[in-house]
């Protein structure tokens, strides 16, 4: 008994699919509009998540290439000194021994380096081109993230013999050799002439937008006394042990400089320090605040495509009383005509869906082409919108087929 009414019912699901499958391809101009309002909708929510999420590794890659368990001690800006002929932008008491003294005093500390930048003109074989210098030591090198991918990096002994080498970023490398090799070759920066011994890996941008391949990096001494000649640092690079410790770190860091460098009660401190910790949370933030909204979107452009295979289908029940009529005249329940009214609305969701995630992929495919992005597809993203797109329409039919249900076969005969 069990299996007789099984088998019937699966066998009144599948008439009615087929009977919607060649109704829908009966009427295709209506067919494709119930479609195309799911399409568009899925379509834009593959883009704006391959958008999404490119946008969102991008930031990430730019907090990581600055390192996430860095904290980065900054001179303050000096302020002007009336009467003062030479005004200096920054306060100058930062030292070199301010680093090995937080690495040796703070727990927290895995290592410390100094560092002085400024911008240079390099010159080479007759081309010159704007750079940022970055003097540092072999530990300031590995706490900022930079790493040689042609030739080698400098050594503690050329750092404190004030050695002449320097390592070239991507930017400058190529703006000043074009494609060819430039380990070996000889610099001039600032006048002073260097030998190339290393091309760094490329870093990308930071988070302002700043291209951090547009670099030559000496090791700290040399840039001192030989390029820059000054006596202070502009700032100190310290790495946490553990990214769980970096507010830690900054107390220490901040109760060691302060002990070094003391300063007149009410007066401001003569550094800053910039906690990667809250760069990153605020990057995060800024990633979660875009998912929302792509999902925002995504929850809207579904909910006016299934409005339209509502109007769609609603507008099929008006047109075919005279065939619901017949069909309860012949013996059809209302159940089947809800069920072949919903099993409509189904296939037209589903099938918009499927083409949106087409159209979507294509593209996205074409946005990573002619413009700035890389493809980055979920496919998760993708499964889940057609999954969606096919449960609100199975949901949004249940209205047109319960009107089409209560339809009386008389009435819809004469109608």
């Amino acid at each position: 008994m069990n299996r007789a009414r099984s088998a019937a019912r699966r066998g009144r699901l599948a008439r009615s699919l087929r009977l919607s499958v060649e109704l829908l391809a009966a009427h295709r101009l209506r067919t494709a509009l119930g479609v195309s309002g799911l399409m568009v909708g899925v379509a834009t929510v593959v883009v704006m998540v391959a958008i999404g999420a490119d946008a969102k590794r991008r930031v990430m890659a730019r907090v990581q290439a600055m390192g996430t368990d860095l904290l980065l001690v900054s001179a303050a800006p000096a302020p002007p000194i009336a009467g003062r002929q030479r005004q200096v932008a920054v306060h100058t008491t930062l030292r070199a021994a301010d680093a090995a003294a937080i690495a040796a005093a703070s727990p927290y500390a895995s290592a410390a380096a100094a560092v002085v930048f400024g911008t240079v003109v390099a010159h080479a074989e007759g081309l010159n081109t704007t750079a940022t210098l970055t003097g540092t030591t072999t530990d300031g090198m590995d706490i900022r993230n930079m790493r040689v991918g042609s030739g080698r990096p400098f050594d503690e002994l050329e750092d404190r013999e004030r050695r002449r080498v320097v390592l070239l970023g991507p930017t400058v490398a190529r703006n000043l050799f074009g494609p060819a090799d430039p380990v070996g070759r000889p610099v001039r920066i600032r006048g002073v002439p260097f030998d190339v011994i290393g091309v760094l890996r490329p870093r990308g941008t930071d988070v302002g937008g700043a291209d951090l391949d547009n670099v030559v990096v000496v090791p700290l001494e040399t840039a001192m006394r030989r390029v820059l000649n000054v006596a202070y640092v502009h700032a100190l690079a310290v790495r946490a042990r553990s990214g769980e410790h970096l507010d830690d770190l900054e107390a220490d860091v901040r109760r060691i400089l302060d002990e070094r460098h003391p300063v007149r009660s009410g007066m401001p401190a003569p550094f800053v320090l910039q906690n990667q910790a809250v760069l990153l949370r605020t990057a995060r933030g800024t990633a979660r605040a875009m998912e929302r909204l792509i999902a925002s979107v995504a929850v809207l452009a579904l909910v006016l495509g299934g409005a339209g295979i509502v109007s769609v289908m609603l507008a099929s029940v008006r047109e075919r009383v005279h065939e619901i009529g017949l069909r309860r005249a012949v013996g059809a329940r209302r159940r089947d005509i809800q069920l072949q009214f919903v099993l409509e609305s189904g296939i037209l969701a589903a099938t918009g869906g499927g083409a949106g995630v087409i159209v979507g992929l294509l593209a996205a495919g074409a946005a990573a082409l002619l413009g700035p992005w890389d493809l980055v597809l979920s496919w998760r993203a993708a499964a889940l919108g057609v999954a969606c797109s096919a449960l609100l329409g199975l949901a949004l039919g249940v209205v047109p087929a319960a009107r089409a249900a209560r339809l009386e076969p008389m009435a819809a005969l004469r109608a």
